[in-house]
């Protein structure tokens, strides 16, 4: 019974803090919505998570071929020399295969 004596005696100013207060909740809660759902900030999320895998694969692929001294790791550089060569070759020998197939048909 209290609280509601309480409730009573709250004058104008008092009602008019709370209001402003509630109003103020309000507004930010309907802003964070907003900036959740908002289809360019939805893209802007997306883009920036992408941005950062790609910037930690980059570095990931970085640190296979350097060193933490920054030097060239030699050994895996002339690894994937080798498996690009390799697969260069396998791309020619099958461009020649299927040149002269179609000219035997």
């Amino acid at each position: 019974m209290s609280d509601n004596i309480q409730q009573r005696k709250r004058n104008a100013s008092q009602i008019e803090a709370d209001l402003a207060a509630t109003r103020d909740r309000l507004t930010a809660s309907v802003e964070t919505l907003i900036d959740q759902v908002h289809p360019n900030r939805i893209k802007q999320r997306s883009l920036d998570r992408v941005k950062q895998l790609a910037n930690a694969e980059f570095e990931s692929a970085k640190s296979t071929i350097f060193n933490a001294r920054g030097d060239l790791r030699t050994d895996r550089l002339a690894v994937a020399g080798a498996a690009a060569a390799g697969f260069v070759t396998f791309l020619l020998i099958m461009r020649s295969l299927v040149r002269r197939a179609r000219r035997r048909s």
